[in-house]
């Protein structure tokens, strides 16, 4: 049975693609690849190691980012449909403003995918949204995401306590700035 008009939502979320990736809307198929993700140490710095129904909420948690807020976590794939993280913006209740986030599953790294998929992100939060740059939540165990942040131009701004730990807050270029 269809819902009544008034109680339907359309939802569109943007497909982007670069040279070697396509960033689109999340899957319910990209779930045993999140729970993959969840298991290993890559997601230390990002809540993992947690139970399957949190890594599911986590997936029902970013299409209600795309509902509420008109942005969320892109999945992202190289060209040839490899499923190889999650990149986008999200801005959790209690959270001072909205953050770049990336997850980049095991065997992706060190290639620019990172790079290539967050510029990619960060540039339609900018056309779609608001030209205020955002942040980036790092815990600076994790050089290899504060690598990253500086390969986007990003530079560390600030100390604050996330979800218990105390990361940096990195502050991502205007774009009239990397213009």
């Amino acid at each position: 049975m269809t819902p009544p008009a008034a109680h339907q939502i359309n939802l569109t979320i943007p497909v982007i693609q670069t040279d070697r990736l396509v960033l689109r809307e999340p899957r319910e198929a990209d779930f045993p690849a999140m729970l993959a993700f969840n298991d290993s140490p890559r997601s230390s710095f990002v809540g993992g190691g947690r139970d399957r129904q949190w890594v599911w909420r986590g997936l029902l948690a970013n299409l209600g980012h795309w509902v509420l807020r008109g942005y969320g976590l892109f999945s992202v794939e190289t060209k040839a449909g490899d499923f190889i993280g999650r990149i986008g913006m999200i801005f959790h209740d209690g959270w001072d403003e909205p953050e770049l986030g990336w997850h980049l599953f095991d065997g992706f790294e060190g290639r620019g995918y990172g790079v290539e998929a967050a510029r990619a992100a960060r540039d339609d939060y900018h056309a779609r949204i608001t030209a205020h740059p955002p942040i980036s939540y790092i815990d600076p165990a994790n050089p290899r995401s504060e690598a990253l942040a500086r390969r986007l131009g990003a530079a560390p701004e600030r100390q604050a306590t996330v979800f218990g730990t105390l990361i940096t807050i990195w502050r991502h270029p205007a774009p009239e700035v990397r213009a």
